[in-house]
């Protein structure tokens, strides 16, 4: 049986982080950083190239901690 999975390097089937050619202390995009959360570093392209997914996962976690703030404040009042 003859098979065509024969990977010559081992760092292919590691994390993204730590391949040689991804660590050079370069800057990622928001889409890089949520694609690598959301795969516990596997692969950074899952979002793709488009800027907008990597925003509004931003814009949405933002939104989320300031509308979590205020109403801790305002309903701490009232307990």
């Amino acid at each position: 049986m003859k098979t065509d999975f024969d990977y010559p390097n081992k760092t292919l089937l590691g994390t993204v982080v730590f391949r040689p050619s991804f660590n050079n202390f370069e800057k990622i995009n928001a889409n890089q950083a949520w694609s690598l959360f959301f795969t516990a570093g596997k692969e950074d392209k899952v979002l793709g190239q488009q800027p907008e997914l990597g925003k509004f996962f931003t814009y949405l976690l933002i939104a989320l901690g300031v509308t979590g703030t205020l109403w801790a404040t305002y309903f701490n009042n009232y307990v």
